[in-house]
């Protein structure tokens, strides 16, 4: 049984698995982009969702024809409102809205307890005032 199952029927059977993937992931992308897609009514959301099922093929590919270039926008968009958030988190945990005052007096603190001494305070003051 495994003998008639050459190298070459097992290449054309990774074709096919390699086809029916690239399917499943089509059917993926194309049912996320009408779901978040903001220009499309509830209703036409519908129609689109039943068409696809009804006829998987045709309306994958009459949706990718009709409204591919919609899909780079939403991916697009997307991706900016991801980096926008993550600039903003990243800002927010980065930035510390430390007062040149606040760090003057823990600069005197340290110098009053003895961990640094007067020169290093003047060091430190100067860099805060300075802002270099």
């Amino acid at each position: 049984m495994f003998a008639e199952f050459g190298t070459g029927q097992v290449l054309w059977s990774f074709v096919w698995f390699t086809l029916f993937f690239i399917w499943i992931w089509l059917l993926i992308v194309v049912f996320s982009d009408v779901f978040r897609s903001p220009d499309l009514s509830g209703w036409a959301k519908a129609i689109w969702t039943i068409f696809i099922i009804f006829l998987p093929y045709l309306g994958v590919f009459v949706y990718l024809i009709a409204r591919g270039h919609k899909m780079s926008e939403h991916a697009v968009a997307q991706a900016q409102a991801i980096d926008a958030a993550q600039r903003d988190y990243i800002q927010s945990v980065v930035t510390t809205s430390a007062s040149p005052t606040d760090e003057l007096a823990k600069a005197a603190e340290l110098r009053d307890k003895g961990v640094i001494d007067e020169a290093e305070f003047q060091a430190m003051k100067a860099k805060i005032l300075g802002g270099s």
